[in-house]
């Protein structure tokens, strides 16, 4: 997760910049720089790959000069951690500047238009087309508030993106889409400051707000003005935070758990970076470690997790075994170590835990790598056991997750699954190019789509005032979103206390049909895929024995809406990618309805986050 921090006051800026950028350390990066404006020359950009210390030693006691300046840390999405593709970015003139956080989904077809105009780009990323268009929009003499408002309504996906121009001194402007990383801003005393998180104001302020999807922020020393992207005034009231470090991480957010489903377009992008070259359509894990002769060998794949990360073992495999063709199974860790299985050298284990700590999934890779198997682990937390005993290790890269009940570590973990069948498949030679080019676009829209699923709360909230009374649910789902089914379920238990079943759609006529009734609402996983007569079939059934039917569908199917109470819409994509958006629903349903119940969201009775005993 990029981290952003600008300044515009009466300081020198330099120090204050990387001051800010230490406090965003923990997002995670691969590269830092900082831009200064001198009222004479313009922007001064210094930056670099590694860690601040390097660009830190390199600019050592010769900071740059000037009150007004944007820093910014960068994983990498498109374009190695080079220097030059660091931020923040400048156009061709070197009189705008700009720090980016997200994907910029039409970037080529954007670049392309602006090379074929004249614009000399200097990185590899997606990222710099953006202070190319602003010069475009300023050289048509806009301002720079309407160049910004005007190349966000340019660009596809989720962004938060700030900026400045030597020709507007003492002024930075920025504007958010979608749910990509949030930007907050500091009110001083004669001094403004804009930051990815409020970690990195709190030695200058107290005083904040938060800028929502769709708006824009203009900010001088002592002037900030709020709009949408098209021009209209919005009024924003800054609030007070805390200064106790766990209270001030919350942010407006009154729970860590809705915060962190916030957090998972950012989050997305995160996973992805360096692993998917959205220009070649193509998979790069650096971190896997089997040769393509190892990998041509494997005869099966054994995925094991305990709760969340065991639901997302089931998804992952049917993304492998689909797109490998390697006979694949998912099992409980717990009881997979007990089984005497049958594995050896050409067997590839997966074991999926975020904190790596779990104790079960720990005792069944040891298990696996004493009978001589193959391992990856997915992990997010780094020297965690797991690390330690498979032969490679993928971080899901979610960042700090509090909350007990997983929430951006399932779709993390999702995400990395995803990935790395798409990578197997590709050194097996088992995924057409059109597929693979298939895969990747979708994927590069996906943080964009988990925005989307954030931005209409209040139908939870409505759904909670409707059934968080309820004492039973059954969640339904079939093939590829049976595990999805379970998961949702499985939320609902952890934080709200309610009774929750999760089953395959197709075995609810050899059992729970019976439970059937107005008492029992039904939660049905329903898009546009390849069993979606059958799952439609299976909601008729339960809606005619009374059931009270929630569907979660794609975009675009109005025929639910004659079966079900209420439909709850996501973005359509294909069948392979769908479980990944199918989530974000399911999480805010649980935890609208653990607030209209007043349970105890972040830390649910008799749950740790760490199961690290048997």
């Amino acid at each position: 997760m990029c981290g952003i921090i600008a300044y515009t006051g009466d300081r020198q800026a330099a120090q204050l910049l990387l001051d800010g950028l230490s406090k965003l350390e923990y997002r995670g990066y691969d590269s830092t720089g900082i831009s200064v404006i001198d009222p004479k020359d313009g922007p001064k950009v210094h930056k670099s790959s590694g860690k601040l210390q390097v660009l830190l030693d390199i600019l050592g006691n010769n900071l740059p000069s000037g009150t007004i300046g944007i820093g910014h840390t960068r994983w990498a999405t498109h374009g190695k951690p080079t220097d030059f593709n660091a931020h923040p970015h400048t156009d061709c003139s070197t009189d705008v500047v700009v720090a980016h956080n997200g994907i910029v989904e039409n970037y080529l077809e954007i670049k392309d238009e602006l090379q074929r105009e004249g614009h000399k780009f200097a990185s590899e990323t997606d990222s710099e087309v953006l202070p190319h268009l602003i010069e475009r929009f300023m050289a048509q003499g806009y301002t720079l508030e309407e160049s910004m408002r005007n190349s966000a309504q340019r660009i596809r996906g989720a962004h938060a993106v700030v900026a400045a121009s030597r020709h507007e001194p003492g002024k930075i402007v920025a504007f958010r889409l979608g749910n990509a990383g949030g930007i907050v801003v500091g009110y001083g005393k004669n001094e403004m400051l804009l930051a990815s998180d409020i970690p990195a104001l709190l030695n200058h302020t107290k005083t904040v707000a938060y800028l929502g999807a769709g708006e824009t922020v203009s900010i001088t020393n002592n002037q900030v003005t709020y709009s949408l992207l098209d021009g209209t005034p919005v009024g924003k009231k800054p609030s007070q935070v805390s200064y106790d470090p766990l209270s001030a991480a919350k942010g407006n957010y009154p729970h860590f758990m809705i915060k962190e489903i916030h957090e998972q377009p950012e989050a997305v992008v995160n996973t992805l970076r360096e692993r998917i070259s959205f220009d070649e359509f193509r998979t790069t894990l650096d971190e896997f470690p089997f040769s393509d002769k190892e990998v041509r060998e494997f005869n099966r794949v054994v995925l094991i997790g305990m709760g969340t990360s065991l639901h997302a073992a089931m998804v992952g495999q049917t993304w492998i075994e689909s797109l490998t063709r390697i006979p694949t199974e998912a099992n409980n860790s717990s009881e997979y170590r007990y089984r005497n299985p049958i594995i050896d050298k050409r067997t590839l284990v997966i074991s999926i835990a975020q904190s790596g700590e779990t104790a079960d999934t720990v005792s069944a890779m040891e298990m696996a790598k004493n009978l001589g198997a193959r391992q990856i682990t997915l992990c997010n937390i780094e020297g965690a056991q797991s690390t330690r005993i498979a032969d490679g290790t993928m971080f899901i890269r979610a960042g700090l997750e509090v909350g007990v009940a997983s929430s951006k570590t399932f779709v993390c973990s999702l995400t990395t699954l995803l990935v790395l069948a798409i990578y197997i498949a590709e050194r097996r030679g088992t995924l057409s190019e059109n597929h693979a080019r298939e895969l990747v676009t979708e994927l590069s829209r996906l943080p964009n789509m988990l925005g989307s699923l954030l931005s209409n709360e209040q139908q939870y909230q409505t759904l909670a005032r409707d059934y968080g009374n309820y004492s039973n649910f059954l969640f339904l789902g079939r093939g590829i979103n049976h595990p999805l089914a379970l998961e949702g379920a499985l939320k609902l238990k952890e934080i709200s206390y309610i009774h929750a079943e999760g089953y395959q759609a197709g075995e609810m006529k050899h059992g729970p049909i019976s439970l059937i009734d107005k008492n029992m609402p039904i939660v049905a996983l329903i898009p546009q895929d390849d069993l979606y007569e059958k799952m439609f079939n299976n909601m008729n059934e339960a809606a005619a024995r009374g059931g009270k039917v929630i569907a979660i569908a794609s975009e675009g199917d109005s025929e639910v809406e004659g079966i079900a109470e209420h439909v709850i819409y996501v973005p359509a994509t294909s069948p392979l990618i769908n479980p990944i958006p199918m989530a974000v629903p399911m999480q805010l349903f649980a935890y609208e309805i653990a607030v209209h119940r007043g349970c105890e969201i972040d830390q649910p009775r008799n749950l740790a986050k760490s199961v690290t005993v048997e």
